[in-house]
């Protein structure tokens, strides 16, 4: 008898989170992972930037207050190294300069407190993942 061929692995967009709080980092994580993303989560920009599988990700969620550098900057860095993935910058009361700069870069903007699904569905949209539009599979269990 011949062996059955091998089920092949549902392909899991690889979410790249850079977030300095880690409680936020911790529970980003785990909500992505559930909706079946890997995740690869780093707490400091030189963390991500020096990660070989930053350059393979699928999206990037980047706190813009980091320490050392601002999301925007961590974002222009992988974009100068070729790493194309649509971008989400997290950030509380951006400022309309931020707003602009972020829009030239094609960075979207989601606002903290990340309350309901507007992440998880920005991100779902940008991977191509399920639910995408509809906002299906919250993150926040409120």
């Amino acid at each position: 008898m011949l062996d059955p061929a091998p089920q092949a692995r549902p392909f899991r967009p690889l979410l790249v989170l850079v977030e300095d709080d880690r409680a936020v980092l911790g529970a980003l994580t785990f909500a992505f992972e559930t909706e079946g993303y890997q995740v690869a989560a780093f707490r400091d920009p030189a963390s991500a930037l020096a990660a070989p599988e930053t350059r393979r990700a699928s999206c990037l969620v980047v706190d813009q207050r980091l320490p050392g550098m601002s999301g925007l900057e961590v974002v222009a860095h992988l974009r100068a190294e070729g790493v194309a993935a649509p971008a989400l910058l997290i950030t509380t009361h951006p400022t309309a300069q931020l707003h602009r700069a972020a829009a030239a870069a094609e960075i979207e903007i989601v606002e903290k407190p990340l309350l309901g699904d507007v992440l998880a569905a920005k991100v779902r949209t940008a991977t191509h993942m399920p639910g995408g539009e509809r906002g299906l599979a919250p993150i926040s269990r409120d």
